[in-house]
């Protein structure tokens, strides 16, 4: 049974995300009197469909996001008529670009303040106290418990749980004195520090401790709105960092986020929205960046079509949406390959 609530929970929630997204693009394309030929839920054959002023509306059997389809959007079937997407003028492109990634922080944002008004907010201990021990990890069999307290390692004092993963962070495949606090004592144990196979730092198999304190209405607003916009610059920052220091970034792909979408369906509602409002947010910033052929990508491209005041060729979009294309494909396929080393599948290959 908790498979399936599980399996039940990745599909609906992919789908929701992915359907708000549309949603935006679907409404921005209506306001910009853009003939829509198919608004959808899910993907496959179709369960239910109705036609409305020569819109198609259909839920169809498989659950997993959804899609709009508006005329002339094929710059192989633009005709230039009135009514089809490229034909409009550039701002209005932008426009409708830009409606989908925004749907998803507004829905991150409405997440955010419902989950933190009902459960209250969640925040990670800034102390170097252990959460969580997972199972057969270092940690684990050294003996060490939840709300034990981390005071040294090898020597060096480790106050906050950032110094301590800092420490950590070269001493992978390496033992390593902890000294730790449980009640009112202290005692030695040596642990025997694994890797991180997406990074290469070292862990012991913990989590942090978790605090929780209640939040009104208004600090609700302030903090979901916060969230969204924390979790963004974050991202950028991070992922800034590693390009310019040519390091593979630390991602999940769609096997990671599923297994992380599931464990957060078995924890409960308020894990599970807050994980969704996470999501949402990475969509709608990914679908921001400037990559061709996503809503970023094509929001640049309109762009230079405003400041050069002349309607971009057919064929540059699809020479545009192609490169676009294989470099999606590219990030995909890295994100699944780490998705595989986290889940230690890369061990079967003999690495």
């Amino acid at each position: 049974m908790t498979i399936i609530i599980q399996i039940l929970g990745v599909a609906i929630g992919f789908g929701f995300l992915v359907f708000i997204h549309e949603l935006g693009h679907f409404l921005a394309a209506r306001a910009c009197k853009v003939r829509i030929l198919t608004f959808a839920f899910g993907f496959g054959p179709d369960l239910i469909k109705y036609t409305y002023k020569n819109t198609k509306y259909c839920i169809k059997a498989i659950p997993f996001g959804g899609f709009v389809s508006m005329a002339g959007e094929n710059p192989e079937e633009a005709t230039g008529a009135e009514g089809e997407y490229l034909s409009l003028e550039w701002y209005k492109k932008v426009f409708i670009s830009f409606t989908g990634p925004f749907s998803n922080y507004i829905l991150a944002v409405f997440l955010f303040v419902f989950v933190f008004n009902i459960w209250g907010v969640t925040t990670i201990s800034k102390t170097s106290l252990i959460g969580s021990v997972i199972k057969n990890k270092p940690a684990a069999q050294a003996g060490l418990l939840s709300g034990d307290r981390i005071k040294s390692i090898d020597g060096v004092e480790v106050n906050t749980w950032s110094e301590m993963t800092e420490n950590l962070k070269n001493k992978a495949d390496k033992r390593a004195i902890f000294v730790i606090e449980r009640g009112t004592y202290t005692f030695d144990a040596t642990l025997a520090v694994d890797k991180n196979p997406a990074t290469g730092t070292g862990v012991i198999g913990i989590a942090p401790f978790i605090e929780k304190s209640k939040a009104g209405f208004f600090e609700s607003v302030y903090l979901g709105i916060k969230a969204p916009l924390s979790q963004t610059f974050m991202t950028v920052e991070y992922l800034f960092v590693k390009l310019i220091s040519f390091e593979k970034p630390d991602i999940s792909g769609p096997i990671g986020i599923m297994q992380l979408m599931g464990d957060a369906t078995k924890s409960g509602m308020a894990d599970y929205l807050k994980f969704l409002a996470v999501i949402s947010v990475a969509l709608g910033m990914f679908n921001l960046f400037p990559i061709p052929m996503v809503d970023g990508g094509m929001i640049v491209l309109f762009v230079i079509e405003g400041i050069i005041r002349k309607r971009i060729s057919t064929k540059v979009v699809q020479v545009y949406n192609t490169i676009g294309l294989v470099f999606v494909l590219g990030i995909f396929i890295f994100a699944t390959y780490s998705d595989f080393l986290r889940l230690g599948i890369g061990k079967l290959f003999g690495k």
